[in-house]
Formats: C-alpha cells, structure tokens, sequence
C-alpha cells in the first residue's frame, strides 16, 4: 500500500508587483490530507482556492515555492525530490491545459517515459500490443499514437491522451487537476472509465480535483475534501459533493 501523506503545507507564487518587481504571494495555507493507493479522493472547492496549486506545488512546478510544512510518498520526502524523480516514485500529474510536444510522437512520448521509469526499455511487441489495447479502450484512433504529442488535439482528446498516459505509466498515486473540464457527456464517460480501469488493474490511488459533481456520477469518491482559502475547511463522503452541488460554497467563502 502506498500513501501520500501531506501536512501542514503552505506555499507561494511569484507575482509581480505594480513596480515590477517579483513578489511571493501564499497561495497554500496549512494543508492536511492523506491519499491511500486503491482510494478515490475528490477535491471541490471555488475558483482561486489552491486546488490546482496543490497539485502543480506537489509536481513540483518550479513557480510555486514551498514555504513551510511537509509531504511524504511512501515516507520519502516528496519535496526535496527533482520533478523526474518525483514521477519515478510514483506520482502522477494528469493536467488541466495538457501541453503540446511538436515533434514528439504520442508512441515515443510513453516508450521514453516507462524507460525512464523502469530503468530498462519495454518490449516493443508487448509494448505495442498494451499501447493499442488502451487507445481502444479509451476510443482513440491509432493514429494518434504516431502524432505529435498533443499537437492540434482536441480538449477532449488531450485529456483521453493523459488517461492513456496514466495506464501505460501505472503510477502510485494520481492527481487528476479538473480532468471532466471542457469535456462532452460521451469524452466524460470515456475519461472516467479509463480511470476505473487503471483502479482495477493497479492498487492506484487518485486525488482528483474538480469544481461539479458530474465526474462524481463516475468515479466514486470514497473521501470527498472542501478547499477554501489555501487549504481543506470541511470533509466527508460521496453524499457532502453532491450537496455542494446543489448549495455551493458561499459558506466556505464567506466564513
């Protein structure tokens, strides 16, 4: 069993002031949270709340600076770890503006990356047959695999890509920053099968981070966290995000 352990965790962003010059504001305020492998945690919460700091400041995005407090992966200081070496042992990032790679293949993208994680490059045979078996599974043309990474997909089409990358890699932990944004009712069913797919395959553990229930309808969170303010004011089960849903956050915002 894998966990993720976070606490106290507070961080800031370079912004600049009105004189031009580089000033830190604190985004992440004290956050606490736990994320086991085999579990679902959903994230909900306003806009400009941190959620997605979150996620970018655990990657380790070199714009947020951690200015206090810790976060642990199987015990191992998450934060003194480089960005690749952070992927090795096992987080995931699936993000919510995928960038385009010209020149990258989608096939020499996710072979580069499992050699990367493995230590050693995967069978091409096997590798190919579980490449087209999860393009298939996630209704994504083959052709794809020999495009450019991203390069002139569309939004539903880029988060497919990412799910695709999560099965291939088969990381730990998974953080899945606003996967159902900008997604029709056909590309969420498919994205979150593809995430229950990967659960049942693996003992993954997802900290998917949305702002609507919809996604909720698929993948059952077992833990559901409310973030305001930079850091986590209420806590429960599947039952608290649907009455976020019909509420909001005006309580959280306003306390």
């Amino acid at each position: 069993m894998s966990k993720l352990v976070i606490r106290g965790l507070h961080a800031s962003v370079l912004v600049k002031a009105d004189n031009g010059d580089e000033v830190a504001k604190e985004i992440l305020k004290g956050v606490d949270l736990e994320v086991e492998s085999g579990k679902v945690y959903a994230i909900m919460g306003p806009n400009g709340s941190g959620k997605s700091t979150l996620a970018y400041t655990l990657a380790g995005h070199p714009k947020y600076v951690v200015t206090s407090g810790t976060a642990e992966l199987d015990g191992k200081d998450l934060l003194q770890m480089t960005v690749d070496e952070r992927a090795k042992s096992g987080l995931f990032l699936a993000m919510q503006y995928p960038i385009e790679v010209p020149g990258v293949s989608v096939t020499n993208f996710l072979r580069t990356a499992k050699t990367a994680l493995d230590g050693k490059a995967p069978q091409v045979r096997e590798f190919i047959k579980d490449l087209n078996s999860n393009m298939q599974s996630l209704k994504m043309d083959k052709k794809f695999a020999n495009r450019s990474l991203n390069e002139g997909f569309s939004g539903g089409e880029k988060k497919r890509n990412e799910i695709l990358q999560l099965k291939m890699l088969q990381p730990k932990i998974a953080i899945l920053d606003e996967t159902d944004s900008g997604l029709d009712v056909d590309a969420l069913k498919i994205v979150s099968k593809g995430v229950n797919d990967a659960r049942k395959t693996t003992d993954l553990g997802v900290l998917l981070i949305t702002h609507y229930y919809r996604i909720l309808d698929y993948i059952t969170p077992d833990e559901v966290f409310v973030f305001a303010d930079g850091k986590v004011v209420d806590k429960g089960d599947a039952g608290l995000a649907k009455r976020l849903e019909e509420t909001g956050y005006d309580k959280y915002v306003d306390a």
